[in-house]
Order: structure tokens, then C-alpha cells, then sequence
């Protein structure tokens, strides 16, 4: 089977399916695993070149709708005849489904069952010690500066804050991306700030560029210098590697009461095919 993947979450998708030997082509922003270094590149996930794509006889396009805009790739997909999934998850819940899903189209049935069931039991762990927190502190997501774009109510993030023992800032917005001001942020008084910049490298973000900003000294998280900046592929992304992030950031905010975080404990990314 020939697969192609246009977006990094879903090359992400298909490595936790043990699929990266069939995939023939990926978009310019996957970066993980390290198989796809040598894998043609075929545009950013926003702009796709479609006749590389055609060219390349995909028997599977994984498609998305995670970013908009990605509609122009699914509409140019359906008129050249080329066989796609759309992946489109909001929820850890949706990317377990995907998950199942993309299993039962690509013969992995057996062995997504199995990330799936250690990826609910590792949310299930989270959710137990999350009940031993007693203050949960607030969490300013920040995925955008200008204009300030930040994950609401309907996002994997606010999960993702629940199960670390936190409280997403803006998880009483019932949208799953929020358009605001740094004047709004300023006011909700945040205790810890996040800066995951989406596509952008965690290098290329400095703590600096929030106390720098209008007022910023007159805000708790900055006074106590909880400011982090957190890799961009553990939070920003719908795959299993979600919970690397999740593990991440409770370590960071509750080290008392959750395991301390490694970069190399990505079990479910280690199953052997079944």
C-alpha cells in the first residue's frame, strides 16, 4: 500500500501504526519520526502540490481539517480522483477513533486496538492523579501572539490541562481555537503561561517576548516566573504524542505527585506490529 500523508499529525498517526515503510510522501512540516528524512516533500500542508502527489500513485492520501484552509487540499484531492481520508479530531477521544479507523484501512486492526487501549489506560493513570491536586492553577495557552490565538473549551488542550491537574485559561470559550487580545489574557490572570507557538521551532521562542509586552509585569505568572515554552509537536498536534506533552506539563506544574517527564518514554511509538 502507498500512503501519503499532508499534514504532521497524520504522518505522526500513521508511525504509532508501525506504517512508515509504506508511506511514499509527506508534507514540508512533518518532522517525526526519523524515517521521513528521505521521503519526497510535497509542499507545506496548507499549499500541497497536487501533481507530485498524483505523481506519486498513492493508494491512501491522509488528509486534514486540523488547520484552516486545509479545505482547498481535500476539494483539489476529490476532483483528481485520488483516494483520501479526512482526519479531524478536536478531543483525545476523536484521535483514539482515528486512530481505529486508520488501522482498519490500512491492515493494522490488531495492532491499533493495542496503542489505542495503552493510550486510554495512560489517560485513565493521569485522571486518577489529577483528582489528588487540590489547586489547580490556570494555563494561558499561547499558540499565536499577533493576533492572540489560543485553544478553547472544545480543544485537546483543555484536556490536556485537566489531566495534568491545571485549568485551561479560555476553556469556557465552546470553540476549539479562540481569537482574543493580550488585554483579555492580562485580565483572566493566568498562573502559568505556555508558549507553543504552532510551526514554529521552541528555539525560536523566548520568554522574553511576553515580559516584554504591554503590562506583562503586572501579571502573576510573569511576577513568579512561570512562563515555559514547551515544544510545539507535544501540544499543538492531534496524535498520541499528545501525551508526551501531557506528561510533560504535569511533571513541570505537580512534580510531587506525577512521574518525572524522560524524552525517551514514548511506549506506545515501541509496540511491535501484531
Amino acid at each position: 500500500m502507498r500512503i501519503v500523508s499532508i499534514c504532521p499529525s497524520n504522518t505522526e498517526m500513521l508511525a504509532y501504526l508501525q506504517l512508515m515503510p509504506q508511506v511514499v510522501g509527506v508534507d514540508n512540516y512533518s518532522d517525526w519520526p526519523e524515517d521521513i528524512k528521505t521521503l519526497p516533500r510535497l509542499g507545506p500542508d496548507l499549499s500541497i502540490d497536487m501533481d507530485k502527489t498524483a505523481s506519486l500513485k498513492p493508494d491512501l492520501v491522509v488528509a486534514s481539517l486540523s488547520v484552516p484552509g486545509m479545505e482547498r487540499n481535500i476539494e483539489e484531492l476529490k476532483a483528481r480522483g485520488l483516494p483520501y481520508v479526512v482526519l479531524n479530531p478536536h478531543s483525545l477521544k476523536q484521535i483514539g477513533d482515528d486512530l481505529i479507523m486508520l488501522g482498519e484501512l490500512t491492515n493494522r486492526k490488531s495492532l491499533a486496538e493495542e496503542v489505542v487501549r495503552r493510550y486510554h489506560e495512560t489517560i485513565h493513570q493521569y485522571q486518577t492523579l489529577a483528582h489528588k491536586v487540590s489547586n489547580k492553577p490556570s494555563i494561558y495557552w499561547e499558540w499565536w501572539p499577533k493576533p492572540v490565538f489560543t485553544p478553547g473549551g472544545r480543544n485537546w488542550l483543555t484536556e490536556i490541562s485537566r489531566l495534568a491537574g491545571a485549568i485551561n485559561l479560555f476553556e469556557n470559550e465552546p470553540k476549539a481555537n479562540v481569537q482574543t487580545s493580550w488585554e483579555d489574557v492580562i485580565a483572566r490572570q493566568p498562573d502559568h503561561i505556555c508558549m507553543i507557538w504552532v510551526g514554529v521551532d521552541s528555539h525560536k521562542v523566548k520568554p522574553d517576548f511576553v515580559i516584554k509586552r504591554n503590562q506583562a509585569k503586572t501579571m502573576k505568572a510573569v511576577i513568579k516566573g512561570n512562563i515555559h515554552v514547551l515544544e510545539e509537536a507535544y501540544f499543538c498536534r492531534p496524535s498520541p504524542r499528545l501525551l508526551m506533552g501531557l506528561k510533560k506539563i504535569a511533571a513541570l506544574l505537580h512534580p510531587e505527585i506525577f512521574p518525572a517527564f524522560s524524552n525517551n518514554e514514548d511506549s506506545l511509538y515501541k509496540l511491535k506490529k501484531t
